[in-house]
C-alpha cells in the first residue's frame, strides 16, 4: 500500500501532535521521577530533607548555608568563598572521602548560598555527618590558617589567564549592577581576597554559619531512624543564630545606556555583551524568562551566521539578577551583532514569539530540566532551591513549562526590555605586533581604560 503524502497543513498538525506527545511523555516521566522528600527539623532549627532509595548502596548529603557571596563586605569580594575554604582546609579530607568512602567532597559558593556536597557508601553515613560537624562546629580560623587559605586563593585567582571574554563579563556586571553585590564574582578577585582579614571571617562565621540558617538534603540507601539518630548526636550541638540576616540591599541605579568600548590583546574577535535587570527566582515569570532566553538565542543564531560563540541566559538569584546576551564575533561584525541583538529583544517585546518558537523552546527547556534532575545530587539541589528561593517544586516544573504560552513570553519580554536601560559592552581584540589598537567597529575609543561613559559612535 503506498505511503500517503501529507499536505503542508496536515504535516504541521502531525508534527505538532508528535511534539505534544513527546512533551507529555517527558513531563510524566519527570514528574514520576521526582518524589517529594520527607521534612524534619532538629531542635536547633536545622531543616532536613530526606528521601530513602531502597537498594541504593550510596548516599548523598548536601548541606546548604542560606547566605552566599551577596554578603561579602564592601571591597572584600570572595570573603564568603574564603569562609567555605576554611570548612575543609586539609586536602587529605577530600582524598579520604574518595578513597575510603568511595564518593566525593565538594564545596561551592554562589551569590546566594554555600553548598557542601558529600557522597559515598551508605555504610559510611556517620563518618560523613561527622565531617560536616567538624566543618561547621570547629571551623579553623586561627591566624595561621587564615593566612594560608587567603594566600592559596590569591595565588589561584592570580594564576588564571584573563581572556577578552572575562574582561567583557566583568565589565557588563559592573555596568549593570554598580556597587550591588552581584557586580563582583562570587569567588572574588586576587585584589579583593587579599583585603579579607581574620576578623571578617570570624564575623561571617558568627552571623551565617548557624544551624537555623541551613538545610540538609539526604538521598540514598539509609533508613530514617539511623539518619536522624546520627544527625541529633553529631549536628544537634550546632548552635542557632540570635537573629537572621535578611537579603536586603539597596537596589542599583539604572545603568548608563551608552555602550562601553574596550580593546585588549587577542586574535581579532569582539566580545559583545548586552544585559538588563532580570527577575528573582521566586518570581512567577522566572520560568518564562528562561524560555525567552532560548527563543532569543535561536533568533540570534539565524540573524548572525558569523557568530563564533553565543550564549543567552536568564541568571536569577534570591534578588533580581540579569538577562544576559553574550556574543563573540569577528571585529568587523560587532556593530551588526549589537544591532541584531537589540532588534530581536525589541521585536519580542512588541509582537512576541511565534507559537512554533514557543513549542520548540518548551521542548528544549523540558529536556534540559529533566537532565538537571536525573541524578541524586541535582535532585537534592532542586529541593534546596525550593527552601532557598521558594521556587516551584521539581515535581511541577514540567507542568508549568508546558503551560507557558506566547502571551506569557511576550509579557516577560515587555517587563525586561520595554523602556528599560540596557548595559552594553564591546571588547575588541587586536594583535600587538601590528601596531595601533583598532577600535571595535563603531566604538568611540580603542583604549583599554576609556572613559566609562564613552558612547559607541555610529559608523
Amino acid at each position: 500500500m503506498p505511503t500517503p503524502i501529507l499536505k503542508p497543513a496536515a504535516a504541521l498538525r502531525s508534527a505538532g501532535l508528535l511534539l505534544s506527545i513527546f512533551l507529555l511523555c517527558t513531563s510524566t516521566v519527570f514528574t514520576q521521577s521526582t518524589p517529594e522528600p520527607e521534612r524534619e527539623m532538629l531542635l536547633n532549627g536545622l531543616r532536613i530533607l530526606y528521601l530513602r532509595q531502597p537498594g541504593n548502596p550510596n548516599v548523598v548529603l548536601r548541606l546548604r548555608i542560606h547566605s552566599g557571596a551577596a554578603f561579602d563586605l564592601a571591597n572584600k569580594g570572595g570573603m564568603m568563598a574564603l569562609l567555605s575554604d576554611a570548612m575543609f582546609p586539609d586536602p587529605s579530607t577530600r582524598d579520604y572521602v574518595t578513597d575510603e568512602l568511595g564518593g566525593r567532597l565538594e564545596v561551592t559558593t554562589t551569590h546566594d548560598a554555600i553548598d557542601v556536597t558529600i557522597s559515598g557508601n551508605a555504610s559510611g553515613l556517620e563518618r560523613m555527618i561527622d565531617l560536616l560537624r567538624g566543618a561547621v562546629l570547629t571551623t579553623q580560623l586561627d591566624a595561621a590558617s587564615v593566612t594560608t587559605l587567603r594566600n592559596a586563593r590569591v595565588k589561584l585567582l592570580s594564576a588564571k589567564a584573563v581572556t577578552a571574554a572575562d574582561v567583557a563579563d566583568h565589565a557588563i556586571t559592573n555596568r549593570l549592577f554598580g556597587t550591588f553585590p552581584y557586580a563582583h564574582p562570587a569567588s572574588g578577585t586576587a585584589e579583593s581576597v587579599a583585603k579579607v582579614e581574620r576578623a571578617d571571617l570570624m564575623l561571617a562565621r558568627e552571623r551565617f554559619l548557624n544551624a537555623d540558617n541551613a538545610t540538609l538534603a539526604v538521598i540514598g540507601g539509609v533508613e530514617k531512624p539511623r539518619l536522624m539518630r546520627a544527625l541529633r548526636q553529631l549536628l544537634g550541638p550546632w548552635e542557632k543564630s540570635d537573629k537572621t540576616i535578611p537579603s536586603t540591599f539597596r537596589q542599583p541605579n539604572p545603568p548608563d545606556a551608552r555602550a562601553l568600548a574596550l580593546a585588549v590583546p587577542g586574535g581579532g574577535n569582539s566580545e559583545v555583551r548586552i544585559a538588563v535587570r532580570g527577575l528573582a527566582r521566586q518570581d512567577t515569570d522566572a520560568l518564562a524568562a528562561d524560555l525567552l532566553a532560548m527563543i532569543v538565542r535561536e533568533r540570534l543564531k539565524a540573524a548572525i551566521p558569523q557568530l563564533t560563540s553565543l550564549a543567552v541566559k536568564h541568571e536569577s538569584h534570591l534578588l533580581p539578577g540579569m538577562f544576559l546576551i553574550s556574543l563573540s564575533t569577528p571585529n568587523e561584525v560587532a556593530t551588526k551583532a549589537l544591532a541584531a541583538a537589540q532588534e530581536v529583544t525589541r521585536a519580542l517585546s512588541q509582537s512576541g514569539p511565534t507559537p512554533t518558537e514557543v513549542e520548540s523552546a518548551r521542548s528544549l527547556l523540558t529536556a534540559e530540566t529533566g537532565r538537571q534532575f536525573s541524578q541524586p545530587e541535582t535532585v537534592a539541589a532542586a529541593w534546596l532551591d525550593v527552601e532557598t528561593f521558594k521556587s516551584p517544586r521539581p515535581s511541577v516544573v514540567s507542568t508549568l513549562i508546558r503551560s507557558l504560552s506566547p502571551a506569557d513570553v511576550q509579557r516577560v519580554a515587555t517587563r525586561l526590555f520595554k523602556d528599560t536601560a540596557a548595559a552594553t559592552v564591546v571588547v575588541a581584540t587586536y594583535n600587538p605586533a601590528f601596531g595601533d589598537k583598532p577600535a571595535p567597529q563603531g566604538a568611540a575609543s580603542p583604549d583599554a581604560k576609556p572613559d566609562p561613559a564613552a558612547p559607541i559612535k555610529k559608523p
